[in-house]
């Protein structure tokens, strides 16, 4: 897969949330970027195999985080293109408040 089908599958994520698609339907769209199978040396020690898995994830991952990123840019850009009462960074800055309020 490119970084743009990652981009792309996430995109699609959302997308499929906002529309009311079930969370399994979403998680089974997400994990189509993720690795089944990992290349690791036959002689590895155990750091050596994780660190063999977490190259082959953070390509796919970093690329899908990218996507969710872009979408949202994208967006907010557009919301706050309308002049709203409520800017993006306001909307953020209350979600970071309620979030630190409510530590579980």
């Amino acid at each position: 897969m490119t970084e743009n089908d990652f981009r792309l599958k996430a995109i699609a994520a959302l997308t499929a949330l906002r529309g009311g698609v079930g969370a399994d339907y979403v998680s089974d769209l997400l994990g189509e970027v993720i690795p089944t199978h990992f290349l690791v040396p036959d002689t590895a020690d155990p750091a050596e195999v994780g660190l063999a898995v977490l190259g082959q994830l953070s390509e796919p991952l970093s690329a899908l985080i990218n996507g969710f990123v872009l979408a949202f840019e994208t967006v907010a850009d557009a919301y706050d293109r309308t002049d709203p009462d409520t800017p993006t960074d306001a909307i953020l800055q209350a979600i970071a408040l309620d979030i630190a309020r409510d530590p579980d």
